[in-house]
């Protein structure tokens, strides 16, 4: 274990850039690892709103699968369950249904979609300079056709978009049932 790990019961791995940190989550995730995702803690925020935990007696294998793919890491730091933000952004999902159009709101980047076919109607909300170039790619495709969001951006708008897409594709396959 890691030195300053005793006894705290998750590690938050910090990030310089935010593509970094949508990689690691999406690495880690796809290892195994039990991660939570969330803003760091105003005192060790360093401009990226994204910091990704692990139980701390798993972090020097995920510090190890991170390095070996070429993951920066900023820093690492060691807290209680305790004392992490309570807002995760799975809190901040919101449905709302037109119809025949279903919206998901996800932070402030809203998807909407067709229920019948799948087919995004719209994107917006944000302001980060990676939407349009998403709007153009996924308006007008069905859900499973689209190109999934964190495929294509890199910034904040973009994870919170792909959270909303990730929401919009489960609400989907719930009506085709």
């Amino acid at each position: 274990m890691s030195k300053g790990a005793e006894g705290y019961t998750r590690a938050l791995f910090l990030f310089e850039l935010f593509k970094d940190a949508m990689q690691a989550e999406h690495t880690l995730r796809k290892a195994g690892f039990n991660i939570k995702t969330g803003a760091p803690p105003p005192e060790v925020r360093t401009g990226c709103d994204l910091a990704i935990s692990v139980p701390s007696q798993d972090v020097n294998a995920a510090e190890k699968v991170l390095k070996e793919n070429d993951i920066p890491i900023l820093d690492v730091v060691f807290t209680f369950e305790e004392e992490l933000p309570p807002l995760q952004l799975s809190q901040l999902v919101k449905r709302v249904d037109f119809g025949n159009y279903l919206m998901i709101r996800v932070g402030n980047m809203k998807l909407t979609f067709e229920k019948k076919s799948g087919v995004i109607v719209n994107i917006s909300g944000g302001g980060c300079p990676d939407i349009p170039l998403l709007g153009l790619k996924m308006i007008g495709k069905p859900l499973d056709k689209a190109p999934q969001p964190n495929e294509v951006g890199y910034t904040l708008c973009a994870y919170t978009l792909q959270k909303a897409y990730e929401h919009a594709v489960e609400a989907w396959k719930k009506v085709k049932k």
